[in-house]
């Protein structure tokens, strides 16, 4: 890490996290003056032109890479036209012990009286929570699914190389072409698709002007800076900023400032969930990266600056701020951005290159928040890179994570992709895959699973509020059978997620109408040869999912239910729910009977893992192929960011001895404290689900710091993920990191600043968890051996 790395970097980390409004008073204004004179794909453009040619810019000291979504790092704008925050929400966010952001009491007054007004009543989430029926609001407040929808943009995009080959210039004319060739005759949707198409060329406008403001900033600066170097780099970041986004970029250094200004655009037009993702920026950049080696107009230690220079401008980005439940959900300034590295090319060829081994040694040096990463480990893939991966997680930041294409490739295509479209694709946000750069894959919210047993088992009723939270199922002490029980189960899981379903379709509609993203949709393939905005299937692929959530704890209770009341008849079903219902209190034999007694998820144990595969198998029935507005369909996959945590706490006690209020099992991993017979046979357990029914599925995995500390632990550690992916695993991560070393965090945490650890799907400093977080963290199961 040179000096000038060590400068940004310390920076980045230092600065506390801060909100603007100065978004939120553009856009205000810019309504007030024109909503009503223009189309809505049109006004949404012309709302971004203004704001990027007002925009307060940022050009530090040091950057060689340049643009922030805000006046500077770390400061995060608010979008009013989805969820327009309060001045409570803000009294909160300013004074909260974990995700703070500060804003003056004079940015607070200035929101109420310039934005808060106008909004009332007009936010894409006052539209949503006053369209949806009284089961859809019952069974969200019992906490038996979320929505991700209600504060921030419909997201999970990443790219292809598509920007690198083609400008903002280029683009304008395969607009106007369409434009040209509109048919008002045949066409009944052609005016539309008119106002579409020049809302998209307004917004490539706005990409190159809000460059060249940085160009001209950046020619002003030049002239008093007092450094020939800097001079330099000054005059250069000027000659960059008037060619790319205007035109396809020409050297390595080029392509990263065009994928960051157009990074930047579509977080700043809508703060889509996750955020944007460049996809496989290693394969996108390796081309640049040689040809500049090739001719000596580039060095590897220059690369790896400007490489870390990229690094550090996504860790100024924290996400927008979230309150509520859909803060519990998912409390993190993480905003979830994941660089894929490694992998295979779109023709079925080894992906790993010189600057995948760069960017790993980016990751291990400057050990920060953002980006995620994750690497991509093909049957292809030499052991050499894996090795290399595997190196930098036993340094316990949580990264990267690991992918299997030669799993998700077949599930992209069991969606439908083509073979070239699914290998091009990979991970964006957490674990769920999808078409880079040709597919808007909606995330919709998490389904609590386990609930949905509770309340099965309370006849339709939450236990924790009393009140009625799905539909009556019957009597469970009249249940005189497994099959019986798990019949009632299986009807209330189709009313809930039939349920959600009917209201993400009307959400999503409603970004379609009122909220479409214009410059997003000029870099997604199709948007524009079909005139149609990425929120209203003009992608080549239009996908919404359900994460679901708790797969551990469903099964271990359900296996629960079938051994001991139903099969050996160990306690009665009475005596069971009476015990979780006062949360196990002087029922400590009962509930050790079903901890050693019970076979769990996670063991290799067909007992529990047939379960497992019933319940997964009956939530593809229940989702996958479930019509979406977009033409498209439904499917499922196996997530939970740190939701696991919130669905807990608005459960009681399950039947598998959990006690009330602690946190559900993540993805599909063991239950906490669950698998007590090793990695290998967490991963038996696993594959014998079909991973690539689904969009993809977690798995999380603590080891000891002890195990890895010789080469040859480093080769078991790889030959561990090589037989999971054998087997058919989608994803695996780690934790490297003791119990001891957690504990000692919590007591000094002064001392353990830096102290990265996975959570499930994405890293996060310890100290910035939250105590629920924090324990969720400590629980997990603790591998003495690989």
């Amino acid at each position: 890490m040179n000096p000038r790395i060590q400068r940004l970097r310390k920076l980045s980390v230092n600065t506390e996290h801060t909100l603007s409004i100065e978004r939120a008073l553009h856009e205000t204004a810019f309504y007030k003056e024109n909503y009503g004179k223009y189309s809505i794909p049109i006004l949404r453009a012309l709302n971004f032109f203004d704001h990027c040619q007002r925009k307060t810019l940022y050009l530090g000291d040091d950057e060689l890479i340049v643009g922030e979504r805000g006046p500077q790092p770390k400061a995060v704008p608010t979008f009013p036209e989805l969820t327009c925050h309060s001045v409570e929400d803000f009294q909160v966010l300013n004074t909260r012990d974990q995700q703070r952001y500060t804003i003056s009491d004079a940015d607070i007054e200035t929101y109420a009286r310039e934005v808060i007004p106008y909004w009332q009543g007009k936010t894409i989430r006052e539209r949503i929570f006053s369209h949806v029926p009284k089961e859809w609001q019952a069974a969200y407040e019992a906490g038996l699914f979320t929505e991700f929808m209600e504060q921030r943009a419909p997201g999970h995009t990443a790219l292809d190389g598509k920007i690198y080959r083609t400008g903002m210039l280029d683009f304008k004319k395969q607009i106007a072409a369409e434009i040209a060739g509109l048919d008002y005759l045949n066409d009944p949707e052609a005016t539309d698709k008119a106002e579409e198409l020049k809302g998209m060329d307004i917004s490539c406008d706005a990409a190159i002007v809000f460059a060249e403001r940085h160009a001209e900033l950046a020619e002003k600066m030049a002239k008093t800076e007092q450094n020939p170097q800097r001079i330099n780099e000054l005059k250069e970041i000027a000659e960059i900023c008037r060619w790319v986004p205007a035109n396809a970029p020409r050297t390595f250094r080029e392509a990263i400032q065009m994928y960051w200004f157009v990074h930047l655009g579509t977080i700043t037009e809508l703060n889509g969930w996750d955020a944007m993702n460049p996809g496989h920026f290693d394969q996108h950049l390796a081309p640049f990266y040689e040809a500049e080696i090739a001719a000596g107009t580039l060095t590897r230690e220059q690369a790896k600056e400007l490489l870390c220079c990229f690094w550090i401008k996504v860790n100024n980005h924290p996400a927008p701020p979230k309150v509520g439940i859909t803060a519990r959900e998912s409390g993190t300034y993480n905003d979830f951005t994941n660089i894929n590295i490694g992998g295979i090319t779109s023709d079925g060829k080894d992906g790993v290159s010189e600057v995948s081994y760069i960017m790993l040694e980016v990751v291990e040096e400057l050990h920060i928040l953002q980006p995620g990463n994750s690497v991509h480990i093909s049957s292809k893939t030499p052991d050499r890179f894996l090795n290399a991966a595997c190196k930098v997680i036993r340094q316990g930041h949580g990264y990267p994570s690991i992918f299997n294409p030669d799993t998700y490739i077949v599930e992209l295509m069991r969606q439908g992709k083509s073979l070239q479209d699914a290998r091009e694709g990979g991970c964006s946000g957490c674990i769920e895959v999808g078409a880079f750069g040709k597919e808007a894959y909606v995330l919709t919210g998490y389904l609590n699973v386990p609930k949905i047993l509770e309340i099965t088992l309370n006849n339709g009723i939450d236990p924790v509020t009393g009140k009625v939270a799905g539909i009556r199922t019957g009597d469970p002490l009249a249940f005189v059978s497994y099959t019986e029980l798990y019949r009632a189960f299986l009807q209330q899981l189709n009313f809930i997620i039939d349920t959600k379903i009917r209201v993400s379709n009307y959400i999503d509609r409603m970004f379609a109408k009122y909220a479409p993203a214009p410059f997003l949709s000029v870099v997604i393939e199709d948007c524009i040869s079909k005139g149609k905005d990425y929120y209203d299937a003009g992608p080549r692929y239009n996908t919404n999912y359900i994460q679901c959530t708790g797969l551990g704890t469903v099964t271990d209770s359900l296996a629960t239910l079938k051994k001991h009341v139903f099969e050996d008849q160990t306690f009665s079903m009475e005596h069971l729910l009476a015990a979780v219902s006062k949360d196990f209190v002087g029922e400590e034999f009962l509930r050790q009977t079903i901890l050693n007694k019970t076979p769990f998820f996670g063991n290799d144990d067909d007992y529990a893992d047939n379960i497992a595969l019933q319940v997964y198998q009956d939530l593809l029935a229940a989702i996958d192929g479930k019509p979406n507005i977009k033409g498209e369909t439904f499917h499922l996959n196996m997530l939970s960011t740190t939701c696991h945590i919130y669905f807990g706490k608005v459960m009681g006690a399950t039947p598998n001895g959990r006690f009330a209020g602690k946190s559900i099992s993540d993805g599909t991993s063991p239950s906490h404290g669950a698998d007590t017979h090793g990695p290998s046979a967490v991963i038996r357990s696993l594959t014998k689900l079909d991973h690539t029914m689904s969009g993809g599925t977690l798995l999380n995995q603590r080891f000891l710091p002890s195990l890895l500390k010789r080469d040859e632990d480093i080769a078991k550690l790889g030959q561990l993920v090589r037989s999971y992916f054998t087997l058919g695993g989608h994803h695996i991560q780690f934790n490297i990191v003791d119990t001891a070393t957690l504990y000692a965090a919590q007591e000094k945490p002064e001392d353990y600043k830096d102290l990265l650890v996975r959570m499930a799907g994405y890293s996060d400093y310890f100290n910035d968890m939250n105590a629920d977080l924090q324990q969720e963290v400590i629980e997990r199961t603790e591998n003495e051996a690989l």
